[in-house]
């Protein structure tokens, strides 16, 4: 009897000892788990994880940024599933959630309008976003953290592509773009009066048809070697079909600062493979420059079509870094005057430089001219901008460019539409394969087994 009693009294004891193991292991995992509030996104797109550029400002905070969500307590969860990630990035984030019924007269005095309201302060300074989404929440919290505006400006008036144009061959969506992204933009018309103003943060000529006259030539010339910046996008000279200028005096400028454009047009096996089109050159190997180091580091490739190709070198005053190559199955085409691809012992064996960045030394302290010269337009239209990462290598070059490298980096992907589009007869292959076939031959297989026990 003392024996059972004393067997009773050990299970019980030990049933105690497992209970509070466990209790012990849930709680230290609870604890953890809300201390380290970790979480894999397995999306394709990584639809649940904030963007490079946004973990890059977050990581290099100097000073505490507050959020504050104002809603409902009925929207707070939806607010929470976003918010809580920008927390999570850095201990110098903080963010609260207001409910405007409770703290009425703390809204009125926040000049909340309208719900929800976002709110992004760092230190004295405060912005709003105008919606629950990344990139209008670290696009509030960048404009907190610089201030001021700054300004792109597209050159306008010899044939260049035009930031107002929606057709594919427009630049409506770079020009969208940069203003997502906190810049200011403008079209700059250099006749009659060939000037750059001087609220213009970078200037971009993008890709004139037409020669630019003297007067428009000193006017970026001076521009740059005073200490501004721009975005030099220049087209081959092809002279079939609309056909560009040679565009020499520009041509000659860019020379002097050691980016000599080359007459010829870039033939690209990867693109004649992979795209069904040889004009168009893909762009897979980058190197160091900060520009292009996300998107080298990412294997991030980039595409331009009808491009030319560019000679590097320093300059008296100026020092030029290539940014991008073709490979080598590449050939820069001299032949321009005809629609039919003519080689020629003067052509050009890849790899080709497309893209080089430049720095002016205008003898000024904190004053040097920052420039980028790009053998191609195309690539930033509307028809091309979203292939691949175009759009992430404009955005770092007007970064670069206004001195904003902390921003460089990857931005979001779009949500991809994942929906599944069947005909007919797929439906119907799967409803019998569905409904009749899998229960069919779990049927034959039950039958199968009883046959064999019988």
């Amino acid at each position: 009897m003392a024996t059972q009693k004393s067997h009773r009294t050990a299970n019980f004891a030990q049933a105690v000892a497992y209970t509070l193991i466990v209790l012990a292991i849930l709680g230290t995992l609870n604890f953890l788990a809300n201390r380290y509030n970790k979480s894999f996104d397995s999306t394709s797109n990584k639809k649940f994880t904030l963007s490079d550029q946004t973990a890059k400002i977050a990581k290099n905070l100097q000073q505490p940024v507050t959020i504050t969500y104002w809603d409902r307590p009925t929207g707070f969860q939806n607010a929470r599933d976003l918010l809580d990630r920008y927390k999570n990035l850095s201990t110098k984030i903080s963010v609260s959630y207001e409910d405007v019924d409770k703290r009425r007269t703390q809204a009125i005095a926040a000049g909340v309008k309208t719900l929800p309201t976002i709110d992004i302060k760092v230190g004295n300074k405060k912005e709003e976003a105008k919606s629950l989404t990344e990139e209008e929440i670290s696009g509030a919290l960048v404009r907190a953290l610089k201030g001021g505006d700054r300004m792109v400006c597209f050159v306008l008036g010899s044939g260049e592509h035009s930031a107002d144009d929606t057709d594919r061959e427009g630049f409506s969506t770079a020009k969208s773009l940069s203003e997502k992204n906190n810049y200011k933009t403008q079209t700059v018309k250099m006749l009659p009066k060939p000037e750059i103003p001087k609220d213009c943060t970078i200037v971009v000529v993008p890709g004139p048809k037409r020669d630019y006259i003297q007067l428009e030539v000193d006017a970026l010339k001076n521009y740059v070697e005073d200490g501004g910046r721009a975005l030099f996008l220049l087209d081959p000279p092809l002279k079939f079909g609309r056909a560009v200028d040679d565009n020499q005096g520009l041509v000659d400028v860019l020379s002097s600062w050691g980016v000599t454009p080359e007459k010829d047009l870039v033939l690209d096996a990867i693109g004649a493979e992979n795209f069904r089109q040889p004009g168009l050159a893909v762009v897979i190997s980058y190197e160091q420059h900060v520009i292009v180091a996300d998107l080298k580091k990412k294997q991030e490739a980039s595409g331009f079509l009808l491009a030319r190709s560019l000679d590097v070198k320093n300059g008296n005053k100026t020092s030029v870094e290539k940014l991008f190559s073709t490979t080598k199955r590449s050939l820069g085409v001299k032949n321009l005057a005809s629609a039919e691809i003519a080689r020629s012992k003067d052509d050009l064996p890849g790899p080709l430089t497309l893209a080089a960045a430049g720095t002016y030394n205008t003898g000024k302290e904190d004053g040097k001219g920052l420039f980028v010269v790009v053998g191609n337009s195309r690539w930033i239209t509307n028809g091309s901008l979203d292939f691949y990462g175009n759009s992430d290598l404009m955005l770092n070059t007007i970064n670069w460019l206004s001195s904003d490298e902390d921003l460089i980096s990857i931005r979001p992907r779009e949500s991809k539409d994942r929906r599944l589009v069947m005909n007919e007869s797929q439906v119907k292959l799967v409803f019998y394969g569905s409904v009749i076939g899998i229960p069919l031959l779990i049927l034959i297989a039950g039958i199968g087994v009883w046959w064999r026990r019988r």
